[in-house]
């Protein structure tokens, strides 16, 4: 019976503390335990998509406790060790649980082992098909426990150090600085340092086939940029001002970047645009391009912004999601000012009124302020941005430098609120913070007037101000009378308001101007616009299929085909070499209509429609993969291979292509033509 009781009590104990630790939330365990550093030597099997491995975490305990506990999703442990000794623990579906009396102390040990099989953070890619061999993690949020037992609690930060085995043939990145690899027979180890601490969503990893290109800073920061060996003719152009940009920022934020190198990874079929791992930026692959891509998408916007998040999120981070605006509207507007440096300030404010007009939409809407967890992503990145341009604006830049750079030394390496931050502000100005915060973070409303005043400082968004209150010849006049050059993304405004207009001869009149010129961006502005063409334009519009832009050459081709049907032969001859961008889309419009053009050499057709079907294999990016099965949906022509593919891409990773290929599949199941072959393969 005693024994009993014992077991009674322990269990119920044990339970308590499973209660406890979903009742009073993750944050409580800081205030009695302090992480110091988690080394976790790891195996990496991608057929069997399981990580195996080590931890040692060092910690102190400032408060006495009963227990303590790591997050790990779905992991299994042994040899779990206190302090060298053996110590109760305890496993749930989302922890490691030590159940232990713990006083104040310092200098404690936890090692065990622990094997998982990642369901999210984590993914394996390719290893099923002949596709581009991949592992890589993406910890945003609380997920980095899905395939390392760590700590989901941002405030909780420490130094990780990983050792990583795998397959000799593929490069392997992570946090830090690469310290040493050490290769044994078929494997080798890869050990990585970091030297400052940081939260555990921004552990991470990739692994695959890379060759990198190696600079430094103006600093003496080493960076690296990777890059797929067979496309070494994107180096270049993606990474293009990748040094500058790094420069620039450590100038313009006006403290040195705090970490000991940086690295760029490219990686296939990523969740996001990029994601700011410390000192390791993982990015869509989608943004490697060539030297005709660059004009038309490039990766700057991108490089910039993932980069500031080194300091504003990395270096400072958030104590909560209620002060977002801290990581993603200070990266949005580093990143704005970084374009404005390269490209000009016609750009930057473009960009401006364009988020403006898009927050003004919103705002119909959305009703969440930007200083609240569930606000928007527009909210807070792009009136994130807004703020902290007015804020700027307001202050000026001696004033805004040395408020950042106080706010980032005050509080390197720690958790921070927005008045963290504004409190500096105050200090150093005269400045309503109140007022300000009450305006831009507090209220749901977009503060137009003072954004409208700000853009009236540039003379082309001065122009799309006009543009929204006056005809657009009285614009346009204006223009003409002065002389001015007109920055090309407000002549792509007035391209748009012009294919409106009921004065088609007014209309033609500023076409056949623009088409004078030999700017690529302005022609691109045509192609985009003008998708009704008048006869009097057809070879204008036809030599927008030579200009040296992909944005350009596929919507003139579309459009020239829609409207000028007996010339379709010609002018799918003319593009028959185009690729176009990494995902494809010129090539794949371009086999569409070859399909659907009535005696377009006839005896292609079959190789045609089979390399259609192919680019919704999983061995292509689901970029390339979403818009074969669109084009298939709308020329009606699935065969049984597509099918499979569009069955798998109902189970794939990211949420927005699967739920596009869900959409699909739920069309197909309606159409007489496809549901018994569909109803079949999802038995299957």
């Amino acid at each position: 019976m005693a024994r009993q009781i014992y077991d009674m009590n322990q269990r119920f104990r044990i339970l308590i503390i499973i209660l406890l630790l979903v009742t009073i939330g993750y944050a409580q365990q800081t205030s009695f335990l302090d992480a110091k550093s988690l080394t976790s030597s790891i195996t990496i099997s991608p057929y069997q998509k399981e990580v195996a491995g080590t931890v040692r975490l060092s910690f102190d305990i400032i408060q006495k406790t009963d227990s303590i506990y790591l997050d790990a999703k779905n992991m299994t442990f042994k040899n779990v060790m206190l302090n060298g000794k053996k110590v109760p623990y305890n496993v749930t579906t989302k922890h490691l649980v030590i159940n232990k009396n713990l006083k104040v102390s310092s200098g404690n040990t936890l090692t065990f082992e622990y094997k998982a099989t990642p369901k999210q953070a984590m993914y394996f890619i390719d290893w099923d098909n002949d596709g581009r061999k991949q592992v890589w993690t993406q910890g945003q949020g609380k997920y980095t426990s899905y395939w390392l037992p760590s700590f989901d609690d941002m405030n909780e930060k420490l130094v990780f150090d990983l050792n990583i085995t795998f397959d000799s043939n593929y490069e392997v990145v992570a946090n830090g600085t690469l310290e040493k690899k050490e290769v044994q027979e078929n494997t080798t180890t890869w050990y990585y340092d970091m030297e400052a601490p940081m939260s555990s969503y921004l552990v991470a990893l990739a692994i695959g086939k890379y060759e990198k290109k190696e600079l430094l800073s103006n600093s003496n920061i080493p960076l690296e940029f990777y890059y797929y060996p067979d496309n070494p003719e994107t180096v270049v152009p993606t990474y293009s001002y990748g040094k500058e940009i790094f420069n620039y920022l450590e100038e313009t934020i006006g403290v040195n970047y705090p970490w000991s190198n940086y690295k760029q990874v490219p990686v296939k079929d990523f969740l996001y645009a990029g994601m700011e791992n410390t000192t390791l930026t993982i990015f869509s692959d989608s943004f490697l391009t060539d030297e005709i891509g660059y004009k038309d998408k490039n990766y700057v916007n991108v490089n910039a912004h993932e980069l500031a998040h080194q300091w504003f999120g990395n270096l400072v981070t958030e104590k909560d999601s209620e002060h977002h605006w801290l990581h993603e509207g200070f990266a949005t507007y580093y990143a704005l000012r970084v374009e404005r440096k390269i490209f000009g300030d016609d750009y930057y404010y473009n960009k401006l009124y364009n988020t403006y007009r898009q927050l003004l939409e919103a705002q119909k809407t959305d009703t969440i302020p930007l200083m609240h967890p569930k606000a928007s992503s527009l909210t807070f990145y792009e009136k994130g941005a807004w703020a902290l341009h007015i804020l700027n604006e307001a202050i000026g830049d001696a004033a805004f430098q040395k408020s950042v750079q106080e706010f980032l030394t005050t509080y390197q390496y720690k958790n921070v609120t927005i008045d963290s931050f504004l409190k500096i502000v105050e200090k150093q100005t005269n400045f309503d913070i109140e007022e300000f915060k009450k305006s831009w973070l507090k209220s749901n409303k977009f503060p137009k007037d003072v954004a409208i005043k700000s853009l009236n400082k540039n003379t082309s968004t001065r122009l799309l101000l006009a543009l929204d209150k006056r005809p657009l010849h009285e614009t346009f006049d204006d223009i003409n009378r002065r002389r001015e050059k007109i920055f090309y993304g407000t002549l792509h405004e007035i391209f748009r308001k012009a294919t409106t207009i009921e004065d088609s001869l007014y209309a033609k009149a500023i076409f056949r101007e623009a088409f004078t010129s030999k700017d690529i961006k302005i022609r691109q502005g045509i192609a985009l616009a003008l998708q009704k063409i008048p006869k009097e334009f057809k070879t204008s519009y036809e030599s927008l299929l030579q200009d040296n832009s992909y944005v350009t050459k596929e919507a003139a081709l579309f459009n020239l085909w829609v409207n000028f049907p007996e010339e379709r032969r010609q002018y799918l001859d003319l593009t028959h070499n185009v690729t176009g961008f990494r995902n494809k889309s010129f090539r794949i419009l371009w086999i569409t209509l070859a399909l659907m053009t009535e005696n377009y050499k006839r005896g292609n057709i079959k190789s045609y429609y089979n390399e259609l079907i192919n680019y919704t294999s999983p061995s292509y990016g689901f970029e390339v993969r979403e818009q074969a099965f669109n084009y298939l949906l709308q020329i009606n022509a699935y065969n049984d291979v597509a099918i499979k593919h569009l069955i798998l891409a109902t189970k794939h990773h990211n949420w927005r292509f699967k739920k596009d290929a869900e959409r699909i599949l739920n069309i197909l199941k309606k159409d007489e033509k496809y549901s018994e072959l569909v109803n079949t393969y999802l038995v299957e």
